[in-house]
């Protein structure tokens, strides 16, 4: 039986992860090994995850009552546990028997560095064939994890598997089927179905042909991929480090999009993602707007003259809707300030 690991990264959100992590523990199948890293959080986020863990804390969100079957009741606890801060995390912890390990990171280290911990940890204790990259912002299906082992195993040339992403808040809508086309002339993405409905038909051979990344709310990789390649981009924060992921890889690894793998996600709820911009924090619009230039400079500098116009359309809609904070830190960026206008640790 192949053997995987779930890896979370939590900041300041023990809410959304134990509602998540009580839909993992009811995984059909496999008995994963599931690791969370916490970056620094400063809510109390680790003494909540130990109370849940050894059952002093039944702690249910139940944002939707739709999806009340896949995280209640709670499953049995004590569930054996064991922490570990960074250093010893990195160097592969001890010698355990448990199915849940806490990761205490040494500062706030964004979606990469925060992985990245937990992939160290991973990797240096050896025989796991796959890892979960899952948001915590997330409820997984019973035959979530199944799924994309099964893609994987059908085809060595698969990389990273992608799931079908529905919107935790109406779970009849498609955010994104495995991945989507990231546009290097705009350097913006497009969610693969993202208008789409969950009972809509889908070809995954076509859409394999289609997607040039995978969402990272919820990335199956192999830890072949991930010898192979190197870890995820920290330089990012966040954003953009998972489609630098498989731009590293081209050539050696496919993308590989695995329908019955069904993800329930919140969607940016701990950093204020969003599509629209009358939405859209400060925090998002930064590391979004940054991050497009940064990546672009480093892969497809030949596009860098339409993604400034791109970017500076987008700070004169700012304009119009009224964000004028927002407006005048992307036109900041475009004159070159990459400084942040606030505090890492303000942000997960």
């Amino acid at each position: 039986m192949k053997r995987v690991a779930v890896l979370l990264v939590n900041w300041n959100g023990w809410g959304d992860t134990l509602e998540c992590l009580e839909s993992l523990f009811r995984l059909e199948g496999l008995s994963p090994l599931v690791v969370l890293c916490d970056n620094a959080s400063d809510d109390n986020s680790l003494a909540r995850f130990r109370d849940w863990a050894d059952g002093r804390l039944n702690h249910c969100i139940l944002k939707n009552g739709a999806l009340r079957t896949l995280t209640f009741p709670p499953v049995p606890k004590p569930i054996p546990w064991v922490e570990y801060d960074q250093t010893e995390a990195e160097r592969g912890g001890g010698e355990h028997d448990v199915r849940f390990v806490l990761i205490k990171c040494d500062r706030n280290l964004g979606f990469a560095g925060g992985n990245n911990v937990g992939l160290r940890y991973l990797l240096a204790r050896r025989g796991f064939d796959y890892v979960w990259l899952l948001n915590n912002d997330t409820v997984v299906t019973p035959s979530a994890l199944s799924a994309p082992v099964t893609k994987m195993e059908s085809d060595p040339v698969y990389g990273i598997c992608g799931s079908t992403l529905l919107r935790y808040h109406a779970p009849h809508r498609v955010q994104a089927r495995g991945g989507g086309y990231y546009c290097k002339w705009i350097g913006l993405p497009w969610h693969l179905g993202q208008l789409g409905k969950s009972t809509d038909l889908v070809d995954e051979r076509r859409v394999e042909r289609w997607i040039n990344y995978v969402v990272g709310a919820s990335m199956f990789v192999s830890t072949r991929f991930i010898e192979d390649i190197g870890l995820l981009n920290e330089s990012y924060f966040l954003f953009f480090e998972e489609v630098d992921w498989v731009l590293r890889s081209q050539g050696r690894y496919r993308l590989a999009y695995a329908p019955a793998s069904i993800v329930y996600h919140k969607v940016g709820s701990s950093i204020g993602t969003s599509s629209n911009p009358c939405k859209k924090s400060l925090i998002c619009d930064w590391y979004a707007v940054r991050n497009r230039i940064l990546f672009t400079r480093r892969f497809f500098p030949e596009a860098l003259p339409t993604v400034y116009i791109s970017v500076l359309t987008a700070m004169i809609v700012r304009l119009l809707v009224g964000r004028w904070k927002c407006a005048g830190m992307i036109w900041r960026i475009l004159c070159g300030e990459m400084t942040p206008p606030f505090s890492e640790r303000e942000n997960g």
